[in-house]
C-alpha cells in the first residue's frame, strides 16, 4: 500500500501552482509587448498616421497591413494573461476601487484595440473586392478617420489610465519597484498628450508593459533561488 503522505502533499502543490502562474503570465506580458510593437511598426512602415491620407498604401502595402492586423488578436490574448499576473501578484492587497479602474481601463483598451484592427481589416477586404470605387469615396474617408480616432484618441488614452492606476497600485502594494511606477506616471502623461499627434508615442505603452513584465519575471526567479 502506498504512503499517504507521498500521495497527498497539498503544500507542495500549492507552492508549485503559486510559482507557475506568475512566471507564465510575465512571459505573456513580454509576448504582448513584442507582438504589439511588431504590429505598430509594420503599420508605421506601411501607412501614414494622417487620417486624411489618400490610401495609396492599399495598392502597395495591403499584405503587410494584413500581417500587422493578424498579430493583434494574439497580442490581446497575451495582454489578458498579463492582467492576470498583476492581479495574482496583488492578491489580498487589491483595493476594490483601484481594482475596478485597473481592470476596466485594461479591458477597454483591449476592446478598442480590437475594434480599430477590425475596422482597418474591413477596409483592406473592401478594397480587395472593390479596388476601383473604394479610394476617394466617403466610405474610405469614414473608415480611415474612425480607425485613427479610436486607436490614437481613445484606446491609448485608456492605456494611459491603465498605466496611472497600475503605477499607483505599485507604490501602495510594492507590486513593482518604485522607479518603474514613477516612470509609468511619466509615460502615461506622455501618451495622454502625444498619442493624438505623434504616431511613435504609441510604442511607449508596450515598452512599459515589457519593462514591468521583465521585472516580475526576474523577481520570480529570485524567489525561486531563495527556496
Amino acid at each position: 500500500m502506498s504512503n499517504p503522505s507521498a500521495v497527498m502533499d497539498p503544500s507542495a502543490s500549492l507552492v508549485r501552482s503559486g510559482l507557475k502562474t506568475p512566471r507564465a503570465a510575465a512571459i505573456a506580458g513580454i509576448l504582448f509587448s513584442v507582438l504589439l510593437i511588431s504590429s505598430l511598426w509594420l503599420l508605421m512602415l506601411s501607412m501614414r498616421a494622417d487620417p486624411h491620407e489618400a490610401g495609396t498604401w492599399l495598392k502597395t502595402s495591403s499584405e503587410r497591413v494584413s500581417l500587422a492586423l493578424n498579430l493583434v488578436p494574439f497580442a490581446g490574448v497575451a495582454f489578458m494573461w498579463f492582467l492576470g499576473v498583476l492581479r495574482d501578484r496583488l492578491g489580498r492587497r487589491e483595493d476594490q476601487f483601484f481594482a475596478t479602474v485597473f481592470l476596466g481601463s485594461g479591458l477597454m483598451f483591449l476592446g478598442m484595440l480590437f475594434v480599430a484592427a477590425s475596422s482597418m481589416g474591413a477596409l483592406v477586404l473592401a478594397y480587395s473586392a472593390f479596388p476601383d470605387s473604394l479610394l476617394n469615396s466617403a466610405t474610405f474617408a469614414f473608415a480611415r478617420a474612425f480607425t485613427f480616432d479610436i486607436m490614437h484618441v481613445y484606446a491609448f488614452k485608456m492605456a494611459a489610465v491603465f498605466m496611472v492606476i497600475t503605477s499607483t497600485l505599485a507604490i501602495k502594494t510594492q507590486l513593482t519597484a518604485r522607479w518603474i511606477a514613477f516612470l509609468g506616471y511619466a509615460s502615461a502623461a506622455f501618451v495622454l498628450v502625444g498619442s493624438s499627434y505623434l504616431d511613435w508615442v504609441l510604442f511607449v505603452f508596450p515598452c512599459w508593459v515589457l519593462l514591468v513584465s521583465v521585472y516580475i519575471l526576474i523577481d520570480n526567479l529570485r524567489e525561486l533561488k531563495k527556496e
